[in-house]
């Protein structure tokens, strides 16, 4: 893949802007560099783009929480499955001719930004948490491996699981590594992770890790529900508007 200057400055814009929004809410990375990122090129090429910085900051976020064995020992079956289910399903992110891939991330990213508005809060017990666990990883490695986007439905489940705060930051970290690892390993086995894009992946890092920081001085200046409403906003136009291209 061969990137002009100006789509080499729309790709670190994009990657500033998405490392700003993981800053004040600790998440957000991967969903706003596909979808924007969908816009100059294939999925399978977004995907493999956003490698580096996704799996650099979420390495980040998870062994800076509490008790990362703990955490795995809880979620490992959810994790195993998130695994096996990305890896089934990366061949339709990879192939070039198919028209669902596109359409399936915008209604994904449609999906999210209306949890957000909704702000759904359900508490799972321990005997629905084992039961539903491993058939929450499935279908978020099924959406991983098809669209490249992680948080669906894995982000409204660990939310449900009634964790505190820096648990909760941590397991979504586990989650997004785990995802990013199996992605990164269905890319390879569909030869589609080539050098040249991990290289330009290696590049992005840099304005993921600047947008980080900026996140992080912009949300002690910014109420964070504002900055969440503004970020749901843009993920739902940005949704309306690569369904309706993969339509037309």
């Amino acid at each position: 893949m061969t990137l002009t200057l100006p789509e080499i400055l729309a790709l670190l814009g994009i990657f500033m802007l998405a490392g700003t929004v993981k800053g004040v809410i600790g998440l957000g990375l991967p969903t706003v560099s596909m979808g924007l990122l969908s816009l100059l090129m294939s999925p399978a090429q977004a995907a493999a783009l956003l490698l580096v910085p996704s799996l650099v900051t979420n390495f980040w976020q998870l062994f800076t929480g509490p008790d990362v064995r703990a955490l795995c020992r809880r979620l490992w079956p959810m994790m195993v499955c998130v695994a096996m289910g990305t890896m089934l399903t990366t061949g339709t992110l990879t192939t070039g001719q198919n028209r669902l891939a596109p359409i399936a991330l915008g209604v994904c990213l449609v999906v999210y930004a209306l949890l957000g508005f909704s702000r759904f809060q359900r508490r799972l017990s321990s005997t629905a948490e084992r039961r539903l666990g491993p058939l929450c990883g499935v279908l978020t490695g099924l959406i991983t491996g098809a669209t490249g986007v992680f948080v669906i439905p894995a982000v409204p489940y660990l939310n449900a699981l009634g964790l505190a705060r820096d648990d909760l930051v941590q397991a979504l970290g586990l989650s997004f590594t785990v995802s990013t690892l199996a992605l990164a390993a269905g890319l390879a086995w569909q030869h589609a992770l080539p050098g040249a894009l991990l290289g330009t992946s290696l590049l992005a890092l840099l304005p993921a890790l600047v947008g980080m920081w900026l996140g992080s001085v912009l949300r002690r200046h910014c109420h964070p529900a504002v900055f969440r409403r503004c970020f749901f906003i843009g993920l739902l136009v940005l949704g309306i508007e690569i369904v309706w291209n993969g339509i037309n």
